[in-house]
């Protein structure tokens, strides 16, 4: 990754949007079959789950910006590509369509151009896709730990991290430490176990706060029974991630609406579903 430039958030510091959050595009960009196990800690690993690869975008007064990026499409498009990336046993990657990131972004009539910059829940594949679309001045933003993870890694396949997402010319990497504030009514929050550098994302709205959970919670009912994800990283892993989803399931009850990354029957994926041809 020679050519990705990395800097640290400076604190005081806000991404390029102006106004507040006005209103979020939920996106799917996917599909991929994972065992329950995977999503639910205890849960049963002969049943799998079609889950939706998801996204959404952050529309503020004047410009916006991206969460999560689901696949690059050129990965499963192309055979070779495919071939050397995704030969996981009972794993196969689907993207609808050419490029549903492109194809949705435009629907909901935003402008890359306006785009402040993206952020990332954390750095496996089905998160990474849109780091291709970045220029220098959208940053990607994501967690220290979460980079470091990324750099550190022995055997990045194995972690479910295509470190050739983020290796382009341009590439600007924005780091910051533990609980955020982006901008005004958007705050990162540091929520690790699944990966040691996850985090969720809190949104303002004028009529509710939203908390975008990424995969501290794969589907609804990791929040509602306060039973984290079964995929983690490091021997403390397991016990960050019941912290996480005990945050995430305190802040869901003190008001905030915690969206699930990946649960097919959550009402904003899908209604993306549905809208589709």
């Amino acid at each position: 990754m020679t050519d990705v430039a990395t800097r640290a958030w400076i604190p005081g510091e806000q991404l390029a949007v102006g106004g507040v959050p006005r209103r979020i595009v939920p996106l799917v960009l996917g599909y991929e079959p994972i065992s329950e196990s995977v999503s639910v800690a205890g849960g049963r690993r002969f049943r799998y789950l079609m889950e939706p690869v998801t996204a959404a975008a952050i529309v503020f007064d004047f410009g916006w910006v991206l969460i999560d990026g689901g696949f690059d499409p050129a990965n499963v498009a192309d055979d070779h590509r495919r071939a050397a990336r995704f030969s996981y046993r009972n794993y196969t990657p689907v993207v609808p369509g050419t490029d549903p990131l492109r194809d949705q972004i435009r629907a909901a009539g935003l402008s890359w151009s306006d785009l402040a910059a993206a952020l990332l829940t954390h750095a496996h594949f089905d998160h990474t896709g849109a780091a291709r679309m970045l220029k220098v001045h959208q940053p990607l933003v994501l967690q220290r730990r979460e980079w470091e993870h990324v750099c550190a890694a022995e055997d990045p396949r194995a972690a479910f991290l295509f470190r050739d997402d983020f290796d382009h010319l341009g590439l600007s990497v924005l780091l910051v430490d533990g609980d955020t504030s982006l901008a005004p009514g958007l705050r990162a929050l540091y929520t690790p176990g699944h990966t040691p550098g996850h985090q969720s994302i809190s949104v303002e709205l004028p009529e509710e706060t939203v908390i975008l959970a990424g995969d501290a919670a794969d589907l609804r009912r990791n929040v509602e029974l306060c039973i984290p994800c079964g995929s983690t990283v490091g021997p403390n892993g397991p016990d960050d991630a019941q912290r996480s989803i005990d945050r995430l399931h305190a802040l869901d009850r003190e008001g905030a609406i915690v969206w699930p990354a990946h649960d097919p029957d959550w009402g904003p994926w899908a209604r993306v579903i549905d809208a589709q041809p």
